[in-house]
């Protein structure tokens, strides 16, 4: 059988780890939560004991981890334990020049990285309905094929390593920004005294209609937040689109107000929350949005 080590396992790792086992894949996974190991077991993987045990254990790698830093961290603590020919898939949202300083570092290891970023929820992940985004050299995409191949067949090599996280950075702002034109359009549509859940119906059949009315649309609607994808990652997201976008020159003054909505939301306690639950920065009658 195939083996795969995945460091990190909690709502998008998880949803890997499920897709690599259905693959045929052995997956030896990791993470400091003993109840998203549990999970891990639950859906057929096997706890690897500890993050070096992984990677001893496994030529390819796979992190899913929250942000650059601790992939930083990560990958600067295990220095002893890679070996030169394992392979690195890296689906961390994160900053793109950090992705290139990690590619260096391992390189000095003989250790091949890949960023593959994705596009889409974990419960997407789960069912395969996702794109992912890569940048690093060609042979390694071929050389992660398998890989790749049992998430989703939709994949876009972008170029070098940093390219991936530019792109997915460009995403998110587009799938940030639908999620919160719709909250707005629905809390709006309630101010004027229009049912919610018959709004959204109304809309999906009328030139609005979009992908995330079918994804966030009836959360929105009947309050259901049970994440999917944390508001608090995608604020960490918006702030580093604005970083970046404030590098490269650009103005992008929607993403600001973006931010400030989801930091209305996080100070309402729904940072935990599905990123759906940005609606509630315009329900909440005391939230102030600048």
């Amino acid at each position: 059988m195939k083996k795969a080590g995945l460091i990190g396992v909690g709502l998008l790792g998880s949803a890997l780890a499920k897709r690599l086992t259905e693959a045929g894949f052995e997956v030896h996974g990791f993470d400091t939560n003993p109840e998203a190991l549990q999970n891990l077991s639950d859906d057929g993987g096997l706890d690897g004991g500890s993050s070096a045990d992984v990677i001893r254990n496994c030529d390819q790698l796979m992190l899913s981890l929250p942000t650059s830093d601790v992939v930083t961290h990560f990958v600067d603590q295990h220095r002893d334990e890679f070996r030169e020919g394992q392979i690195l898939l890296d689906t961390t949202t994160g900053d793109p020049r950090h992705a290139v300083l990690v590619e260096q570092s391992l390189a000095e290891l003989g250790v091949r990285y890949l960023e593959a970023t994705v596009a889409g929820s974990s419960m997407q992940v789960r069912t395969g309905n996702v794109a992912l985004f890569l940048g690093g050299d060609s042979q390694i995409v071929e050389k992660a094929a398998p890989l790749i191949s049992a998430i989703t067949s939709k994949s876009f090599h972008l170029g070098p390593v940093g390219t991936a996280s530019r792109f997915k950075l460009v995403h998110n702002l587009l799938i940030g920004l639908n999620r919160a034109v719709l909250a707005e359009g629905l809390a709006f549509a309630e101010a004027l005294g229009f049912d919610a859940g018959e709004t959204l119906q109304i809309l999906k059949q009328t030139p609005a209609a979009s992908g995330v009315m079918e994804t966030k649309g009836q959360r929105m609607v009947e309050q259901n937040y049970e994440p999917q994808a944390r508001l608090s990652q995608h604020l960490k997201d918006v702030r580093l689109i604005l970083s970046s976008a404030e590098l490269a020159g650009s103005k992008i003054p929607l993403s600001e107000i973006h931010e400030s909505l989801l930091e209305t939301c996080q100070q309402l306690g729904f940072g935990d929350s599905d990123n759906s639950a940005v609606i509630e920065a315009y329900r909440n009658s005391s939230s102030q949005v600048d």
